[in-house]
């Protein structure tokens, strides 16, 4: 009875992680990079929380912003501010699968906005983030629709 718990545990973890990562936009509660505004991170270089006031949908996803100037600049060019493989781990992507990432671990590099799933996965990332975005560019076209 107890191995059967703990498969059930683990096939209703696995389900729901596959399901939360179908999206092209990593999301939580459905706001884009947790509700992080993306202009802000371009503008001011720190992660600033968006407010539900200054929202904005794209791409089947809610985009938080700080104020009207950060969402106006947004909704003008959104892929400038995107991040990179829709907000995803860069260093997953490169490996070729989706998986969520923390604002704190947030790059920019060459105008572009890459997240990694936690500080120790950003190391790595950084060790080698050429060869990695080459991978993770070649991956994305593959795994974002997943």
């Amino acid at each position: 009875m107890k191995k059967l718990i703990i498969y059930a545990i683990i096939l209703f973890l696995t389900t729901t992680s596959a399901y939360a990562q179908k999206a092209e936009i990593f999301s939580k509660d459905g706001k884009a990079i947790k509700g992080y505004d993306v202009v802000a991170f371009f503008k001011d270089s720190i992660a600033v929380k968006g407010l539900e006031s200054f929202s904005y949908q794209w791409k089947a996803t809610t985009w938080l912003f700080s104020n009207e100037a950060n969402k106006n600049a947004f909704i003008a060019n959104p892929s400038m501010y995107e991040p990179q493989y829709g907000g995803y781990c860069a260093y997953g992507t490169a490996s070729g699968y989706k998986a969520p990432t923390e604002t704190n671990t947030w790059t920019l590099l060459n105008g572009k906005l890459y997240f990694n799933y936690n500080s120790k996965v950003k190391g790595l990332w950084t060790k080698d983030q050429p060869a990695l975005i080459q991978k993770a560019n070649d991956q994305w076209s593959v795994i974002k629709v997943l």
